[in-house]
């Protein structure tokens, strides 16, 4: 069980290091800024999914440990202690984060995005509620997929840190400039503790949304995969 808190705080430390650090130096004022950043983000987990999945199954997000929990595949016991490693993993993150910030000496057009640390906002959304929406929705979709491309029952394969990888890119895409896409607890816990101000002020919404889009998707997927709903669908 070590091993496996282990590797999730490493790998959820890579995943908010080089997403956020993405964000910050390349910056999300432009197209090019939002693609870099969307990829940065689906290539971490994807050379995340291939280094740990097979130690801890590469969750490195709160919201897929949850769905993976409702839907039986772990205890709760031990989806407490990959929270913690998440978390702790998103924390370290952030710390390393704002060290860059203090002694990397930004050029033109960065340095607002530096002082982010690519924490989430609610603004671009229309407020909280719009905010909670657009991550509820976006969580849902991630984990679903998760869920589904990695379901021993209907056949799991190699390429499910592929799809999960292309499925994250794609939300960060619709996403980045309404939210800053958390779908991610841990991921904006770290970067935001550190940045303070309003980022600190929003996070409950990219705590709370994700777990309520990550429990829906385990709701949909057991109705998916139970075969007498199905055969009742039938």
């Amino acid at each position: 069980m070590k091993k496996k808190i282990l590797a999730e705080l490493v790998g959820t430390f890579v995943l908010t290091l080089l997403g956020c650090g993405t964000a910050m130096f390349l910056g999300c004022a432009t197209p090019a800024g939002v693609v870099g950043t969307a990829v940065a983000f689906g290539l971490s987990v994807v050379a995340m999914a291939y280094t740990i999945g097979g130690i801890s199954g590469c969750h490195i997000n709160p919201a897929i440990t949850l769905g993976v929990a409702l839907s039986g595949r772990m205890t709760w016991k031990e989806a407490a202690g990959y929270w913690v490693g998440q978390v702790i993993g998103a924390i370290i993150a952030g710390a390393i984060l704002l060290l860059l910030t203090n002694i990397v000496t930004p050029g033109p057009g960065i340095a607002e995005g530096m002082k982010d640390l690519g924490c989430n906002h609610v603004a671009n959304a229309g407020g909280v509620a719009g905010a909670l929406l657009v991550e509820i929705i976006a969580t849902f979709i991630f984990v679903l997929v998760v869920l589904g491309t990695t379901d021993e029952k209907v056949g799991a394969g190699n390429f499910a840190g592929l799809a999960i990888g292309l499925s994250l890119i794609l939300i960060h895409l619709v996403c980045i400039n309404l939210t800053g896409t958390s779908v991610n607890p841990a991921r904006s816990i770290g970067p935001a503790i550190f940045a303070g101000g309003q980022a600190l002020a929003d996070l409950w919404v990219f705590i709370v949304a994700p777990l309520v889009g990550g429990a829906l998707a385990a709701l949909v997927w057991k109705c998916f995969s139970c075969d007498k709903c199905c055969n009742k669908a039938e």
